[in-house]
């Protein structure tokens, strides 16, 4: 496998970190699996570590990798920290934001869709992260690669109150109001993200700024399959340098 222009990444020494886009899938259930399964393998060569891939539900738990796991035997979180120079954190990415963390002595990987970011995957990842690491936050770097944007991301009421926000009809911060003929908001992930981070102390923040969905020709959506667009799912990846 050879590294893509396209992908996105951050600029960050010490590490290697990178977004895949369209061009290769790395999702077993979505596509053709062995050619998902090589091209994670693909991935090893780049990364200069083994990527681990979690059974990702949209929760908030965190695990430090561990060797013995593979994708068969993968635990099933939102979210993973290295320190490891041989084990790399992957994230497969559709809709959901992915964020990457780099610490001195440690990177860290978490997929944060609303659900995964009302009930703290941030927070904990930053928190494991600085106990593996020795480190505090403010020596952590975050950043946000893509996801679906504000523009197109629209929820309901319960998703306006899993944020702590009253689900009344007028913008609030993270929440554009819409009415559609019912009451809906537009939700702005990476911003929802950027609140969470800086509330435990992570200020190093930066990316955020590309929408999956209304971008067909360089990303996969989860909700852009509806429309006919290709089933597939991208990877955020980051290892720490040997």
């Amino acid at each position: 496998m050879q590294p893509d222009p396209n992908w996105l990444r951050p600029d960050w020494p010490g590490v290697t970190a990178f977004m895949t886009t369209r061009g290769s899938n790395f999702g077993r259930k979505a596509g053709d699996p062995e050619l998902a399964k090589a091209n994670r393998i693909g991935l090893a060569g780049l990364l200069g570590a083994r990527p681990v891939f979690l059974d990702q539900v949209h929760g908030a738990d965190v695990v430090r990798l561990r060797a013995d796991w593979h994708d068969d035997n993968a635990p099933k979180a939102d979210a993973a920290v290295s320190t490891d120079p041989d084990l790399a954190v992957a994230i497969l990415v559709a809709d959901c934001l992915p964020v990457l963390f780099a610490a001195p002595g440690g990177v860290a990987g978490a997929h944060a869709g609303w659900r995964g970011l009302a009930a703290g995957v941030l927070e904990n990842t930053v928190a494991e992260l600085c106990d593996a690491a020795k480190c505090q936050p403010g020596d952590v770097k975050a950043w946000l690669g893509a996801c679906i944007g504000p523009a197109a991301f629209e929820v309901g009421p319960e998703v306006v109150a899993a944020f702590g926000r009253e689900p009344i009809e007028r913008d609030q911060p993270g929440f554009l109001y819409r009415p559609n003929p019912e009451p809906r908001w537009r939700a702005d992930l990476p911003l929802l993200a950027r609140e969470r981070l800086i509330s435990v102390n992570v200020t190093q923040i930066s990316g955020g700024s590309w929408c999956t969905l209304t971008d067909d020709s360089r990303f996969f959506s989860f909700r852009g399959e509806a429309l006919g667009r290709p089933r597939g799912r991208m990877a955020a990846c980051i290892s720490l340098r040997g």
